[in-house]
């Protein structure tokens, strides 16, 4: 069942591979979007009976093995809106929710702030009362899909000096009065910028979930989404995989091809074993989510995540060393997954933060 998801998006991701380089470096590509939606993925993820960690996983795998714009288009399409489709009252999720469900409007997270990175609950950002409603004011940056979003699901603090448990989140729209913002230049070409808000007024209506209680659906989010992430770095592993050993079998040196070599051979061997373990750890979480156990899913989700994200980079760097100067070719497959694979290793979560929190969970004997 999820192998033959991920053989199927795989094939959509080829689908899409054209409208994909279409798009602007840096800013929304709404084509895609839109192409994303006419496929039915947006309709798995919100659809009535929900989407499982397991098929949002799958779905990752299957794009990313040969679309990453495709599969970051869609992730954070979902990012941005799962929070609405879980949370929003049943008037604000029919006023939003069909747009992004077919592509028209895209959404975005905006939890990330300049002082305020690993450490989410302190988060500086401010929503004052203000009548029936609430004016935020504050900055957020690193937001995907900033400043091109129509929607975004967005965190400010409602209660001073309470850490996450005084933050709310809200839906805010893009054509609010004193809202701003500009495009950051990334290594990758995504989409990725910084807002500014300055006294935006957003009624109570547009609450998702409970004032103060905010970061409750900010984590729910997260939990969902974290085994995908590695899913994502799965998929980016695999290809590289793919084209190391495609080389590797054709390409000959002192009269035999390189796969002959055990310098190349138990490389891509190891690349292999990883894959492996990091496929098992993706979807031992994802399955965890979808079976409620919150006890274990908080470590899996962190040794999934960490351990898919360093293997995807340790197979990118192997396949290009197998390669050569060919992988470094700016228009090769590896030299894209090159400059993609860096940053699952930090956003959702560094590194070292799924490090401490996989420590945590050892020592309170939840793994």
């Amino acid at each position: 069942m999820i192998r033959s998801l991920v053989e199927e998006c795989e094939r959509t991701g080829h689908a899409l591979i054209e409208i994909a380089e279409g798009g602007t470096r840096g800013r929304v590509n709404r084509e895609l979007v839109r192409a994303i939606a006419g496929h039915g993925l947006f309709d798995r993820l919100f659809g009535e009976s929900g989407v499982t960690a397991t098929d949002l996983c799958a779905i990752r795998q299957g794009l990313a093995r040969v679309c990453t714009e495709a599969e970051t288009a869609f992730a954070v399409q979902g990012l941005g809106a799962i929070p609405i489709h879980l949370h929003a009252s049943p008037e604000l999720r029919d006023q939003v929710m069909p747009g992004i469900r077919r592509g028209e409007s895209v959404a975005a997270f905006a939890l990330t702030e300049p002082t305020a990175g690993s450490d989410a609950a302190s988060l500086s950002t401010v929503a004052e009362r203000d009548g029936n409603g609430f004016r935020i004011t504050g900055e957020k940056t690193f937001i995907s899909n900033a400043p091109d979003a129509d929607v975004y699901t967005l965190f400010a603090r409602t209660t001073q000096d309470a850490g996450g448990r005084g933050v709310t989140a809200f839906v805010v729209t893009s054509d609010l009065d004193g809202l701003v913002g500009e495009p950051i230049e990334m290594l990758s070409p995504h989409p990725l910028g910084r807002i500014h808000l300055d006294g935006v007024y957003v009624p109570e209506g547009n609450v998702l979930g409970e004032i103060d209680h905010g970061f409750r659906v900010a984590m729910q989010t997260l939990d969902l989404f974290r085994p995908s992430v590695g899913a994502f770095a799965l998929g980016m592993a695999e290809a590289a995989l793919r084209v190391a050993t495609g080389h590797a079998t054709t390409r000959t040196a002192f009269g035999t091809p390189i796969a002959d070599f055990q310098g190349i051979s138990h490389q891509l061997a190891n690349v292999r074993l990883d894959i492996e373990a990091a496929e098992l750890l993706v979807y031992s979480a994802a399955a965890a989510h979808d079976d409620g156990d919150g006890e274990s899913l908080t470590g899996k989700a962190a040794m999934a995540k960490l351990h898919a994200t360093e293997t995807a980079q340790r197979a990118v760097d192997t396949a290009i060393q197998v390669l050569g100067a060919r992988g470094l070719q700016a228009d090769s497959t590896l030299a894209h997954l090159y400059l993609e694979v860096r940053a699952p290793r930090i956003y959702e979560g560094t590194s070292e933060i799924q490090r401490n929190i996989i420590a945590r969970e050892l020592f309170n004997g939840r793994l």
